[in-house]
């Protein structure tokens, strides 16, 4: 075979995901060009390209580098993007007939692969350029999907606070990125993970670092801008931003804790420690006082983002086991609390909480479906989100920080309160309940995917025991 041939054979392996993605937004580009007008030709355009990466994820992963080791491939890094694609595909089923009624519908497909590439380049980056283009690429779209529905002033109102945080938050990644540039003389992933925590200016470094990615997740005190984005923004694009995006930041920033600042351990443990605490806390008092169920759902993610550096403060294989378990089931249970409210805000525009008493009565499938989301995301059993919440609790207590595992203990109970607030609401009589809501075929596998997945993946041993092979062999 020629050397050409070989040369370019791991190339199309270890970026598979990447060429279908880029593949598609120039299709898209030159369809735009020549006016398609079809919304159900371009969805069906866009349901191919995002089977072909799910079919794709089935070929054994290949580990390498390319780009003069700037970017990196493994099975655990082609098993995060593989969830973040199986989470993009359930909001389509989901929104599916909010996408046939869209005049932007080009935009918000381009818009949309554009900030899945950035994620998944987010993910193989094992420099810090690399790192912070993809963000970028990453943030900007989704800043400006939140502007989707132009005629809406709280729309605008989001984008703009979307804007202006991001670009505060990258601000703060350039500013950590050069000190540690300046300390080390290196920007690469695997130079810096033998820098010593030597001095104030290697510390300050550091913190910069973590906040910017603090910022994507929503950490207190970096969470102002995430309840407004998530209230004024189009749901399906709260959705998104909730679960791929988050989930894609927590995995990278997981990875940089552990791999690339491992002897930052005494500086970071603590530093989570203290930002956990004040999420979770905050997160839970105001989802409790919360009326919209956008608004709810953007604290409830704090305090879910909370636990979730909770785990990582352990730093161990199980600790990062954990985190990524949680996360994906994290997913599924938020994809379909997000995806019942999607439907019903779409059809009768209620996104209050007061709005859906009575609801089961009239929508009985999706008043169960919304009861398991709400009671996996509360970690309650016979849920995967018990398994991911004790998993999680577990891993923060091998530090045998006894405090600290109580704290996450009872405030599992104050999440429960509001949780459950809704699951009553739901089951109460009422004399206005809302409306039978009717399901295409697309809403519904949406639905019986993610209850299977909530209710199935908790007790499949072998799912988590997958995860752990994947973290030892990374």
């Amino acid at each position: 075979m020629p050397i050409s041939q070989l040369m370019i054979l791991p190339f199309l392996s270890l970026m598979r995901t990447e060429l279908i993605v880029t593949g598609s937004l120039l299709l898209f580009f030159v369809l735009y060009l020549v006016q398609l007008k079809s919304n159900r030709t371009l969805l069906t355009l866009l349901h191919s390209m995002w089977l072909m990466v799910l079919i794709t994820a089935f070929i054994s992963p290949d580990s390498g580098t390319l780009f003069a080791d700037t970017f990196k491939s493994n099975g655990l890094i082609s098993f995060e993007k593989t969830f973040l694609f199986i989470f993009f595909g359930i909001i389509l089923c989901f929104n599916a007939d909010w996408l046939l009624q869209q005049k932007n519908l080009y935009e918000f497909i381009i818009l949309m692969l554009a900030a899945l590439l950035g994620i998944c380049m987010l993910l193989s980056s094992k420099h810090f350029l690399l790192l912070y283009l993809s963000l970028e690429l990453t943030a900007i779209p989704i800043a400006t999907l939140c502007v989707l529905e132009l005629r809406k002033r709280a729309a605008s109102e989001a984008g703009t606070k979307m804007i202006f945080s991001s670009a505060f938050a990258s601000g703060i990644l350039l500013f950590g990125i050069s000190l540690m540039y300046g300390l080390s003389g290196s920007l690469y992933f695997n130079d810096l993970s033998v820098l010593k925590l030597n001095s104030s200016l290697h510390a300050l470094a550091f913190i910069l670092i973590f906040a910017a990615f603090a910022f994507k997740l929503s950490l207190v005190p970096f969470h102002l801008w995430t309840a407004d984005v998530y209230q004024g923004s189009p749901i399906t694009i709260t959705t998104f931003l909730s679960v791929v995006s988050k989930a894609g930041s927590a995995f990278i920033l997981l990875a940089i804790l552990y791999n690339v600042f491992p002897n930052f351990e005494p500086l970071w443990y603590n530093l989570i420690i203290v930002v956990s605490v004040m999420t979770i806390l905050i997160g839970n008092l105001f989802a409790i006082r919360q009326t919209n169920v956008k608004r709810f759902l953007a604290f409830s993610s704090i305090a879910q983002m909370g636990y979730i550096i909770a785990g990582m403060s352990a730093f161990s294989n199980e600790g990062a086991s954990a985190v990524i378990y949680f996360v994906t089931i994290y997913g599924f249970s938020n994809l379909i609390v997000f995806g019942v409210f999607a439907l019903v805000s779409q059809l009768t525009g209620k996104e209050e909480i007061e709005d859906y008493r009575g609801f089961y009565h009239q929508n009985k499938l999706l008043s169960w479906s919304l009861a398991i989301g709400l009671i996996s995301l509360a970690g309650i059993p016979p849920t995967a989100g018990f398994f991911g919440k004790f998993l999680l609790m577990t891993a923060a207590a091998s530090k045998i920080n006894l405090y600290f595992v109580i704290f996450l203990g009872l405030n599992l109970m104050v999440s429960l309160y509001y949780y459950m607030r809704i699951v009553r609401n739901m089951f109460e009589s009422s004399d206005t309940p809302l409306q039978t809501i009717k399901l295409n075929l697309a809403a519904k596998t949406g639905i019986y995917l993610c209850i299977a997945s909530i209710l199935l993946l908790g007790f499949i041993g072998w799912f988590y025991d997958h995860i752990q092979q994947l973290v030892m062999l990374n």
